[in-house]
C-alpha cells in the first residue's frame, strides 16, 4: 500500500502538490467565484447563461443572462414549428406532447431554478447546502423521473396491444 521515495525532497514536492489542490478544491466549494463554482458543479452547462457584473458598490455578482435564455426558447419554438410544415403536423406534434414537454421541462426548470438561487443568497449554511444539492441532484432526480415515466409508458402501451390482439 505504501509508496517508497527516492528522497525527503520528492516527498516534499509531493505534498505541497496536494496542497496546492487542496486549496483549489475548496476555493471551488466555498464559492469565492460563483461562476466558476457553478461551472465546475454542472461541467460547463451554467456557462452560457450566468455573467458576472460589478454593482455600484463594487462588488462581483452573478446575474442570468436572459438575452441567451430568450434567444435559445425562441430558436426551439421556431425550430418545432419549422419542422411541421402542416397544420396536421402540429396537432400531431401538440398531441404527442412534444410541445407541452418542452414547456413542462422548462416551467420546473424555473421552480427549481429559482429556488435554488434564493437559498443559496440565504445567510444560513443549510440553505446554502440545500441549494448547491439542488443545484447538482435536481437534474439527475429529473432524468431518473423521466426515465421511469418513459417505461411505465412503454409497458402501458405495450400491454394494451396485447389486449387488442
Amino acid at each position: 500500500m505504501s509508496r517508497k521515495y527516492e528522497s525527503i525532497e520528492e516527498l516534499r514536492r509531493k505534498k505541497k502538490l496536494l496542497q496546492s489542490e487542496i486549496s483549489d478544491l475548496e476555493n471551488l466549494l466555498t464559492f469565492k467565484n460563483t461562476k466558476e463554482s457553478l461551472s465546475a458543479f454542472t461541467n460547463g452547462l451554467t456557462d452560457q447563461y450566468l455573467q458576472e457584473k460589478i454593482d455600484e458598490d463594487g462588488d462581483e455578482k452573478v446575474v442570468l443572462r436572459k438575452d441567451v435564455i430568450a434567444r435559445q426558447l425562441t430558436s426551439e419554438v421556431k425550430d418545432l414549428l419549422i419542422s411541421k410544415n402542416t397544420a396536421v403536423g402540429l396537432a400531431s406534434t401538440a398531441f404527442k406532447g412534444n410541445i407541452t414537454d418542452g414547456l413542462i421541462k422548462l416551467g420546473v426548470t424555473a421552480i427549481v431554478g429559482n429556488y435554488a438561487k434564493k437559498n443559496m443568497k440565504s445567510s444560513n449554511w443549510k440553505k446554502k447546502l440545500i441549494g448547491a444539492a439542488l443545484i447538482y441532484l435536481a437534474p439527475i432526480a429529473l432524468k431518473f423521473v423521466r426515465k421511469k415515466l418513459e417505461v411505465y409508458q412503454k409497458n402501458k402501451s405495450v400491454s394494451s396491444m396485447e389486449q387488442l390482439i
